[in-house]
C-alpha cells in the first residue's frame, strides 16, 4: 500500500549548519509516533550528509540533480553523488528552476538520471496564470509528456507528480491563493494523462498539491484536493507547524 507522503522543502535555508540541525531535530522530535505517513525533507545540498546521522525516521531529498554522472560540469551535483550521501529523492523541474531557463527536456535528462542512481523524483508541474480558455491544461500536458518522455511503465511509480501553481507560491508578486477545487481538477487532469501514457502501471504513481500550503488549509487539500501528499515550502522551515501538517495527514490516511 503507498503511503501518504509530506514533503519539506527547505530552498536556501537556513543559512548555517547548526540552525540545519536544530530545525531537522525539532521535526523529528514532533513526529515521532507517525506510522502511516512518510515524510521527506529536501536541505540544501552541503547538508544531507550530515543530517542524515540525526533521524531514521525522516527521508532526506535533494532540490536538484544534474543529469551528469561524473565529469566536466563545474557548478553541478550527480543523481549518484546525492544517493551516496544518504537522499532517497529529489525536486525536479521546480518553478524557480523552470524561472530560470530550465526547460523540459533538461528536466527530462535529469529525471532518467536520477532513477538510474536510485532516486525517486519528485517531478513540479503547474502553470503561471489560470486562464478563461483554460490553456493552462496544456501547458501542464505538455510539461508532462516532454518531461516524462522515454520514460519505461516500469519505471512510473518511482516518480512522484506535484502540482504547483505558480501563482499561487509565496514568491509570485500578487499571489492568489489556491483550493482544494483547483487541486483535484488538476490531479484528475494529470491522472488522465498519466493513464493515457503508462496505462495502470500509473495507479501507484502519488500525485502530490504544493502552493504555500500550510498547517490551517492542509487538511483541506488532503481531504478533498485530490492528492496524495503536500510539498510543503515555508511551513517546513517552522518545525511546530510542519509537525501539525504531518500529524493532520496521519490522521487522515486510511
Amino acid at each position: 500500500m503507498k503511503k501518504n507522503i509530506i514533503i519539506g522543502n527547505w530552498k536556501m535555508n537556513p543559512l548555517t549548519l547548526k540552525e540545519a540541525e536544530k530545525l531537522f531535530s525539532g521535526v523529528a522530535k514532533g513526529i515521532s509516533g507517525i506510522q502511516k505517513t512518510e515524510i521527506v525533507i529536501c536541505p540544501p545540498f552541503l547538508y544531507l550528509e550530515k543530517l542524515k546521522k540525526l533521524s531514521k525516521k525522516i527521508n532526506l531529498g535533494a532540490q536538484d540533480a544534474f543529469w551528469g554522472e561524473t565529469g566536466a560540469f563545474t557548478g553541478e551535483v550527480s543523481g549518484e553523488m546525492l544517493y551516496e550521501i544518504g537522499a532517497r529523492y529529489v525536486i525536479l523541474g521546480h518553478s524557480e528552476r523552470r524561472a530560470t531557463g530550465e526547460s523540459n527536456s533538461d528536466i527530462n535528462k535529469k529525471i532518467k538520471s536520477s532513477l538510474v542512481a536510485g532516486l525517486r523524483p519528485i517531478l513540479c508541474v503547474g502553470e503561471s496564470v489560470r486562464d478563461e480558455s483554460h490553456g493552462y491544461f496544456n501547458l501542464v500536458k505538455m510539461q508532462l509528456e516532454e518531461c516524462l518522455a522515454g520514460i519505461q511503465r516500469g519505471s512510473v511509480s518511482k516518480i512522484i507528480i506535484a502540482y504547483e501553481p505558480v501563482w499561487a507560491i509565496s514568491s509570485t508578486p500578487n499571489r492568489q491563493d489556491a483550493s482544494a477545487d483547483d487541486s483535484r481538477e488538476m490531479s484528475i487532469f494529470i491522472r488522465k494523462i498519466l493513464s493515457d501514457k503508462f496505462g495502470k502501471e500509473s495507479s501507484r504513481t502519488r500525485i502530490l498539491y504544493g502552493g504555500s500550503v500550510n498547517e490551517k488549509d492542509a487538511s483541506e487539500f488532503l481531504e478533498n484536493g485530490g492528492v496524495e501528499g503536500l510539498l510543503v515550502g515555508r511551513a517546513s522551515l517552522d518545525a511546530k507547524k510542519f509537525g501539525e501538517i504531518v500529524k493532520i495527514c496521519e490522521v487522515l490516511s486510511k
